[in-house]
């Protein structure tokens, strides 16, 4: 029996603090047997991983880890290989086109399940200066304390 609905595996927290993000993308991932199973126990780190398209038009998820499954043999996984992913012709087209911008990259900020099959959400993101990170802090900072002052007078 299948599961229904959207399960998250790991979140890229540091992107949205590293980068405007713009467009995304929902993108399949070819797997291996050992790395399902190391998924399903939560076992992946999204935080150095970015993604590129190759010459041959096809998109890849670099330096994504995924723990190697403690149950593995000797045909268990390399926790940081590249892995392929799976998108339309037509979305990669769009993304060749807008990674030709000068600053603008792929960067994975989701991995969940979606039915039962790994999908990871990429993103299209624009380098943050240090002073757009500081206005972001000051903005998450005043946000949190009108939400203390409020339940404070309540």
């Amino acid at each position: 029996m299948k599961e229904k609905g959207k399960k998250v595996i790991s979140k890229n927290r540091r992107a949205t603090f590293d980068y405007a993000l713009g467009e995304r993308f929902e993108a399949g991932m070819v797997l291996r047997g050992t790395e399902i199973k190391a998924l399903r126990s939560h076992g992946s780190d999204l935080k150095r991983s970015y993604a590129r398209i190759d010459e041959d038009g096809e998109v890849w998820l670099l330096d994504a880890y995924i723990v190697p499954y403690e149950m593995g043999n000797r045909e268990n996984h390399e926790p940081e290989r590249p892995r392929k992913l799976l998108l339309h012709r037509r979305e990669i087209a769009k993304l060749e086109r807008t990674l030709q911008e000068v600053g603008v990259t792929l960067v994975p900020t989701i991995m969940y399940f979606v039915d039962g099959r790994a999908k990871v959400e990429i993103a299209v993101a624009r380098g943050k200066k240090k002073h757009d990170k500081r206005q972001d802090i000051a903005k998450r900072d005043a946000k949190r304390q009108t939400e203390r002052a409020l339940r404070q007078r309540y």
